[in-house]
């Protein structure tokens, strides 16, 4: 597990950036440093949950109403304290309803320098995501979708290209390309499943995916020609279409996979994306649930410490983003801190061990 400085052993002048290798018959990230890291990353950070109007003045009081002093005071330490090498995706739900269903904003390039971790960030190209209740679905043909990607990589990818924190880039989280959710149905998948019972669907599909990825890959490197590009973050759980699957390979460095499901079978399906697809593959959302009194949620620390068991033992996989939240808010219901920064003790004492023996674990393989 990484944890010094990125810049430790690279040369004066020399820029260098998160990559990917192999060694001892497993793949990793490679940082800046040249040091092998598996990615135990932390998902959903957001500060909103202190300004609850029964949470007190911590806010004010503690961090003068500034984020950077909450980022570089509060979460950046308990991150470490706790184990986690990386933030993931740190956009958190905020409201869960039938016809609205929203995340707060993802981190801005100061934020992150705030933070001071490495992190993965995700770039807005298709609300293609299985819980987006409101957006219709882009025409990836269409001169107006590549002209989007353009904007989104001018103004985000353009800004982080020499960050050498900064591992890779998502796209979408959970994209409907042949499923659906109630509160998305309305709009339909991308791609009538239905069509892949015929040679001719397949073939078609695979030329929809292809276009989509070259657009989103060939707009990034138009301006960021140095991170990792971890592409969509597929719904593991949904069926997940082998055709989207290859044409994504030529585009993507890593899959990345949600999935929530018991442990075995994460360990199955993401041994089989692997092989599938010949590319490292990450576990870049997922955690188990224990439900309390009062309507509050507790990430599950055995869940966790057996997720992580499993995907060690799968040489293809680069690392494991939980599915936090830092704060727990009255959407997600579920936090290692309180809206009050309260902690949850139980969870956070099980998953920093499950943490700290996947860093041993990595030191040795790196020897």
């Amino acid at each position: 597990m990484f944890l010094g400085s990125l810049a430790a052993g690279v040369s004066r002048g020399q820029q260098a950036f998160f990559t990917l290798t192999k060694r001892n018959g497993r793949h990793w990230l490679r940082t800046p440093a040249g040091q092998i890291f598996f990615s135990l990353g932390f998902n959903h950070i957001d500060s909103a949950p202190l300004r609850y109007t029964d949470s007190g003045d911590a806010w004010n009081r503690k961090y003068a109403n500034s984020t950077e002093r909450w980022l570089k005071q509060s979460v950046r330490p308990d991150l470490l304290a706790w184990g986690f090498n990386s933030a993931g995706w740190t956009q958190e739900v905020v409201v869960i309803r039938d016809t609205i269903h929203r995340h707060s904003p993802a981190f801005t390039f100061e934020e992150y320098q705030w933070l001071d971790l490495p992190y993965c960030h995700l770039l807005p190209f298709a609300d293609t995501h299985q819980w987006d209740a409101e957006v219709k679905l882009p025409d990836f043909h269409s001169g107006d979708f590549e002209d989007w990607c353009d904007y989104v990589a001018r103004s985000q990818c353009a800004r982080m290209a020499n960050d050498p924190k900064l591992i890779g880039y998502f796209y979408t989280d959970c994209p409907v390309w042949i499923h659906t959710r109630p509160w998305s149905k309305w709009k339909g998948p991308l791609f009538d499943p239905e069509k892949l019972n015929t040679e001719s669907g397949r073939r078609e599909l695979t030329s929809l995916a292809a276009r989509y990825y070259k657009v989103t890959h060939d707009a990034i490197r138009r301006y960021d020609r140095n991170h990792l590009i971890f592409g969509d973050r597929y719904e593991a759980m949904a069926p997940v279409s082998e055709e989207v699957l290859r044409a994504a390979v030529p585009f993507v460095d890593v899959f990345s996979f949600q999935h929530f499901g018991p442990v075995a079978k994460i360990r199955a399906d993401l041994d089989r994306f692997a092989k599938l697809t010949g590319k490292p593959v990450l576990l870049a959302d997922s955690a188990g649930r224990v439900d309390l009194p009062n309507d509050v949620r507790r990430n599950d620390p055995k869940k966790y410490t057996e997720t992580l068991a499993a995907l060690r033992e799968i040489p293809e996989c680069v690392g494991f983003h939980l599915c936090g939240a830092y704060l727990r808010n009255h959407a997600r219901k579920r936090g290692l801190r309180g809206p009050d920064e309260s902690p949850d003790e139980a969870a956070i004492a099980g998953i920093k061990a499950a943490n700290l023996e996947t860093a041993a674990w990595t030191r040795r393989l790196a020897q």
